[in-house]
């Protein structure tokens, strides 16, 4: 066995939080924690979490594997390999279901800590639930079907209150929402909504940092497949993205050119329609 293999042997052998702990403490680039979440503008508490392994400090799992694929990225490891074990390590499959009982402690004295279990504990909860009582649910919603159909039934045709057209009245259609490439999961920025010339849509999962003019970080946060930002308006905003060939920039409802391709981190992108429109100048 050469030692090539031996390393993969080794690194196979590891969990998550050794893989990424080795990864950042050796080597000739060794690196402080602090350093890493200041620039990847991730909790230090949650970064270390991710090298102990304790999953229960990150409240949701869409930011355990955010986290972790923003952190492999930043270390130069595989972050599809670090996402696939990590989903190994706590029981769960390529789709996210769990193939063993998903209940996990929770370490109460953690700040960010689930008061309760993980939403995929939840979620195997309710459908045993639904299970073990299906008769006793298909009977109440039986019932409530037939009251539903009652109440139709008796309720007196041709009352309905008629509304005289008003003369000279111009119809204004509702504005039509763009047609993105990926239905739409969560909306953020929605104060913006009315006015904002730009708006962003992760078609895969990406850490997303946008900054005024002054450097402030008007919005940080890790975007999965639908999810969608309202970008402020005016021509002082700028954005990292940490993966960024799975972020989409619509400006006026028209799809801009791919600032960048493939999973790789990008910074200082004007989020200017012009320059979006323009395309990448690198």
């Amino acid at each position: 066995m050469n030692e090539n293999e031996n390393i993969e042997q080794q690194t196979a052998e590891m969990t998550v939080g050794e893989i990424l702990r080795n990864a950042r403490t050796t080597g000739r680039r060794k690196r402080e924690i602090q350093t890493i979440a200041k620039q990847l503008c991730i909790r230090e508490d949650f970064l270390q979490a991710l090298e102990d392994g304790n999953y229960t400090a990150i409240p949701e799992m869409v930011y355990i594997l955010g986290f972790a694929r923003n952190y492999a990225m930043e270390l130069g490891l595989d972050p599809d390999e670090i996402v696939a074990k990590i989903k190994a390590e706590m029981g769960l499959n390529t789709d996210g279901a769990c193939v063993v009982p998903c209940e996990v402690p929770v370490d109460d004295t953690t700040e960010d800590a689930p008061t309760a279990i993980t939403s995929v504990a939840a979620a195997s909860r309710v459908a045993q639930f639904m299970r073990r009582n299906w008769k006793w649910i298909l009977g109440i919603v039986i019932l409530i079907v037939a009251a539903i159909v009652a109440v139709v039934a008796f309720v007196p045709k041709g009352q309905e209150e008629v509304v005289p057209a008003a003369n000279n009245v111009v119809t204004v259609a509702a504005p039509t929402e763009t047609k993105y490439n990926v239905e739409i999961r969560e909306r953020f920025g929605t104060e913006n909504r009315e006015t904002a010339e730009v708006v962003l849509q992760a078609t895969e999962e990406s850490w997303v940092k946008v900054e005024d003019a002054r450097g402030n970080t008007v919005f940080s946060r890790v975007l999965v497949p639908g999810d969608i930002y309202y970008v402020p308006s005016g021509n002082k905003y700028k954005a990292t993205f940490g993966n960024v060939g799975g972020i989409d920039a619509w400006v006026g409802g028209k799809l801009a050119p791919k600032v960048g391709v493939g999973h790789v981190r990008k910074a200082g992108i004007s989020l200017t329609p012009s320059a979006l429109m323009a395309g990448p100048t690198e």
